[in-house]
């Protein structure tokens, strides 16, 4: 277990030379190591969320930089305990100096996650909240930045912590009747936890089904493009990128192995995936591009199947019916362009991708295919939590059944008990050690 009693200090902005470095330092001697090398104020008698312009230097009182000192007082710091941040220039040498002189002085260098740890241990937050931090920080799109935000605010924590607590209520008062069953008295009135019962269900099963939105929003939606051979899928993924990511030329069968690349599309963040055409074929190499298309297939959430236009203007038979079961499928015709009658194909979306013709019909379509995989306001993305959901609705589960059966108390208490336990283990109010470091070494060292 991590030394909380320790000063610690780490980097806080990204390794590498830049204009500035900040250099977090947090612990019960934070004032009194920093006031050691820190020239300008005394830091201990200046007033908290406060900037001090001053110098860093060494023993020998040489300048090793020119710094401005921020200045957070506990409880109100990131932590709750003393922090001072210092900003230096981002030179790799300064920094490095400046790292040495905080340890030679008391501090200890951070470990992995270590600020937030500590964060979590005071009470600053919960551990969803927590986790929240590292998902902000790798956030790359606008969708998966606000979840994380949400998930920082409290998101869908905050929202069992009353009915936890009721359901404590309840198991303690199951707990009592157990200490007087001799006398045949009923202190939890059964009705009453049944309906607990399913008020918490009725929070947690959306959120349960929200994890696989949750989830493709976090990491991006994977978007399978496949299609026979030269009927566009290259040069979709090029219109769709605007580069020329992937080969194109006449000749079918040209693309042999899956390319990727993402793009974000009003916030929300897809990994497009183009396959090799898939027909029968006694080419090794081609073969072997074909069989990955259709394990991309498997792996993604939206599958753009992608026809053309023969010569006499007639769509091209393609039958893969067998490899989309239970997949989200948009049926898109390519190659409208060559033709001046177009014709209308029931539910195909037609498009040009060589001219771009109906590409932002083809993303306001890939919009509404995400929206409507949205089944909760607050999103579930981390795996830990879903599987931690999921095994609380199967204790409360139990609950209802005990509960529709009559048994004895003994067997009730311990269904609660477990429902409470993983409730505990979500939000962190029952830990471990070996879960924090876990969680914790994901982190970046200065946060």
């Amino acid at each position: 277990m991590i030394l909380q009693q320790d000063t610690i200090c780490a980097l806080a902005t990204p390794q590498g030379v830049g204009a500035i470095g900040v250099i977090r330092v947090s612990g019960e001697r934070t004032f009194e190591i920093v006031n050691i090398i820190f020239k300008g104020r005394d830091l201990t008698k200046v007033d908290t969320h406060t900037l001090h312009f001053g110098t860093i230097r060494d023993e020998n009182e040489c300048i090793v930089d020119e710094v401005l000192v921020a200045v957070f007082k506990n409880p109100t710091s990131f932590t709750k305990e003393d922090v001072i941040e210092i900003s230096c220039h981002g030179s790799n040498f300064i920094i490095q100096q400046i790292l040495k002189l905080l340890i030679k002085n008391g501090c200890r260098l951070a470990q992995a996650g270590e600020f937030t740890q500590r964060a979590f241990l005071n009470g600053q937050f919960d551990l969803v909240q927590a986790e929240a931090v590292a998902d902000i920080i790798a956030a790359e799109s606008e969708a998966s930045h606000r979840t994380a935000i949400n998930q920082l605010r409290g998101g869908f924590s905050k929202q069992l912590v009353k009915l936890r607590e009721e359901l404590i209520h309840f198991a303690s008062m199951v707990e009592l009747e157990l200490d007087f069953g001799e006398e045949d008295v009923e202190f939890a009135d059964r009705d009453d936890l049944k309906n607990l019962i399913l008020r918490l269900q009725a929070q947690i099963l959306p959120l349960i089904s929200s994890f696989s939105y949750g989830n493709a929003i976090k990491n991006g939606i994977p978007v399978a493009i496949i299609g026979p051979p030269n009927a566009g899928k290259s040069t979709l993924l090029n219109t769709l990128l605007n580069e020329e990511k992937a080969i194109v030329t006449p000749i079918a069968g040209t693309t042999r192995d899956i390319l990727e690349d993402v793009m974000v599309i009003s916030g929300i963040q897809f990994r497009f995936i183009d396959t090799a055409g898939i027909r029968e074929t006694e080419d090794l190499i081609e073969s072997i591009g074909i069989e990955r298309s259709k394990q991309a297939i498997e792996k993604a959430d939206i599958v753009l199947l992608l026809s053309s236009l023969n010569a006499t203007g007639e769509m091209e038979q393609f039958d893969i019916a067998h490899l989309l079961k239970n997949k989200d499928v948009i049926q898109v015709i390519n190659k409208i362009d060559l033709f001046e009658k177009k014709a209308v194909y029931d539910d195909w979306l037609g498009l040009s991708a060589k001219l771009g013709t109906g590409i932002e019909a083809l993303k306001t379509e890939l919009l509404n295919r995400v929206q409507d995989k949205k089944t909760s306001d607050v999103l579930i993305t981390n795996l830990r939590h879903y599987d931690l959901l999921t095994k609380t609705n199967e204790a409360l589960n139990e609950v209802l059944q005990g509960l529709e059966v009559n048994i004895t108390g003994d067997f009730l208490a311990q269904d609660i008990r477990l429902a409470l336990h993983h409730l505990g283990e979500l939000t962190g109010t029952i830990t471990n050690d070996d879960l924090l470091i876990n969680i914790f070494s994901k982190f970046c060292i200065g946060k």
